[in-house]
Parts: C-alpha cells; structure tokens; sequence
C-alpha cells in the first residue's frame, strides 16, 4: 500500500522543537543578518551553532576579520544558547566579555553557544568561534536579562 499525501508529509514541529525553529526563523529574519550572512542551528536546549563565512568585507586594514565580526557572532551564539531555555520571553544582552585568541581569516568558521547558568531571570552563556582549521579564534561569556519582549509578539518568531 502507498502511503497517503498525510502520511508522508512530516509532521510539524512541536513542544521544544517548535521553539528552537521558531528561533531559527527570528534570527534569520534580523536585518542584521544582510551585512553578517550567517545561519543559526539549535539541536539542544543550552546548545547553538552559527555558520558563518568570512569575507574580506568584514577585514580590518591589517588583513583579518574586525571585532564587530567576533562580537555579533559571540553575542549570537551565546544569546540564542540561553534563549533557547526561555520560550515566551525574548533576551537582551546586558554583559558580554570578549577575548580575542587568533586572527580571524577569509574562509568558512563557526560560533558554537553553551548556557551556563540561570533559568529564571538572569542568564549565562559562553561561545566560541572556531576557524576553518579547527582552532578557536575568539571566545566570550554574556549575560542576559528576561525582558518584557513577548517572543510571540516578533514578525520573525513563528512557532509550528
């Protein structure tokens, strides 16, 4: 027997899943992403990844990648890692420190997040970006407050 056109449709995402490709769609839909082009994966609750390629665009004069490149991506993959725990409230970085370990070159790379700690208010999360040789480049620590921003209430923000 062929399965009918219901049953080979997949089945939408829900519950957690839901969140985090509701996630997804909000980062892709920031304006922000037209000058950074840069995709946004949550597998995991606490957990993200951007992938990014960098362009010469984004070089500073002595031949590798700005700090504004580091910081989008650090601020990016740690927000989106605790955002990921919160699914009716959206975050606002109000720290981030950032420590600069190796030039960032032309070439694919990647900002992989980890929350750390809080769940109610207050969140902590650390990323990294590692370069296409497997080394990391860059790494940093932010926290973020709940804010009054309903996720629901954002063009971007479109649960299953």
């Amino acid at each position: 027997m062929n399965p009918t056109p219901l049953e080979m449709a997949p089945a939408e995402p829900s519950g957690a899943d839901a969140h985090y490709r509701a996630l997804e769609t909000l980062y892709a839909s920031a304006p922000i992403n037209l000058l950074f082009r840069s995709s946004l994966t949550l597998a995991e609750a606490g957990r993200s990844r951007i992938d990014f390629t960098v362009e010469p665009a984004s070089f500073h004069a002595a031949g590798a990648a700005h700090g504004t490149l580091y910081f989008k991506m650090l601020d990016d993959a740690a927000f989106y890692a605790a955002n990921s725990l919160v699914s009716d409230r959206f975050l606002l970085t109000t720290a981030f420190n950032l420590h600069f370990t190796k030039p960032l070159r032309e070439g694919p790379a990647f900002a992989e997040g980890r929350w750390i700690s809080g769940k109610r208010r207050v969140f902590v999360a650390e990323a990294r970006i590692v370069d296409s040789s497997g080394e990391e480049c860059a790494r940093g620590t932010g926290t973020f407050l709940r804010s009054h921003i309903a996720l629901a209430g954002l063009d971007g923000y479109r649960p299953g």
